[in-house]
């Protein structure tokens, strides 16, 4: 989306609430010079948090959106996404786990996909996996995974393994790059409550799960031997192995 038409969208959406230009400003802590700056189709001369506040003044929300090479840059986050699903399929596989690829739900209008579900059954415990490639909009990711928490309590666990779990995993894995650190470091606040458990003590429970789990794990974004032929026994896999990362 270029400028122009930002500039157009901000426009519309302040002169919705009838607002001026200053009175925009005011609530976001802008002169009017700025607002008009930005309806100008100048906004990319302010910083990316400068607009973020700006659109949430009229409740909306900004994202950039980068282009590079026509699809190819969609192929790049697939192939990053489907090299860390692989790395997790592969270690849960290897724990004895009973794995399940892109499991899609549907229950009273909630609608998504969970990266990977799996279960040990004899230890009556499951753990649903969101894999982000890239983490963007955390509040997103927040409240999806509460959704799908919710959903493998309440249905998915008994509809795809069997039976009613009495340890329930959540788990969001990150690539284990400098950048993923510093922005989970960036959104402490938000992701400590969300997602306490770290390193060992994730490794651990999965290891041998017992109550429930909440927690971050970074892993590589490559696997040089692939999801299958793990050492430690076979594993079962259903559905497709790739997606873009997403809320």
């Amino acid at each position: 989306m270029d400028d122009v038409r930002i500039g157009r969208i901000l426009r519309a959406l302040r002169r919705r609430r009838g607002w001026t230009q200053r009175q925009l400003g005011a609530r976001c802590r802008l002169s009017q010079q700025a607002i008009s700056l930005v309806e100008r189709g100048h906004g990319s001369t302010l910083a990316g948090a400068t607009l973020r506040r700006v659109f949430a003044a009229v409740d909306a929300r900004w994202e950039p959106i980068v282009s590079w090479r026509g699809g190819d840059l969609d192929r790049l986050l697939d192939e990053a996404h489907a090299r860390l699903v692989d790395e997790v399929v592969r270690r849960l596989a290897a724990l004895r786990w009973d794995v399940r690829v892109e499991v899609t739900y549907s229950e009273y209008g909630e609608r998504g996909s969970i990266d990977v579900l799996a279960a040990r059954r004899e230890l009556l415990a499951v753990v649903n996996v969101e894999v982000k490639s890239d983490l963007t909009v955390i509040e997103a990711t927040v409240r999806k995974s509460d959704e799908k928490d919710r959903l493998v309590r309440r249905s998915l666990a008994r509809e795809r393994f069997g039976f009613t779990p009495r340890s329930v995993g959540r788990l969001l894995v990150l690539p284990a790059t400098t950048a993923a650190r510093r922005r989970v470091g960036q959104a402490a606040p938000t992701l400590t409550t969300a997602f306490p458990t770290r390193g060992d003590a994730v490794r651990a429970w999965l290891g041998r799960p017992s109550g429930d789990l909440a927690g971050i794990l970074f892993v590589p974004n490559t696997n040089g031997s692939g999801a299958k032929g793990v050492p430690g026994g076979a594993h079962r896999v259903r559905g497709p192995r790739s997606r873009s990362g997403r809320a």
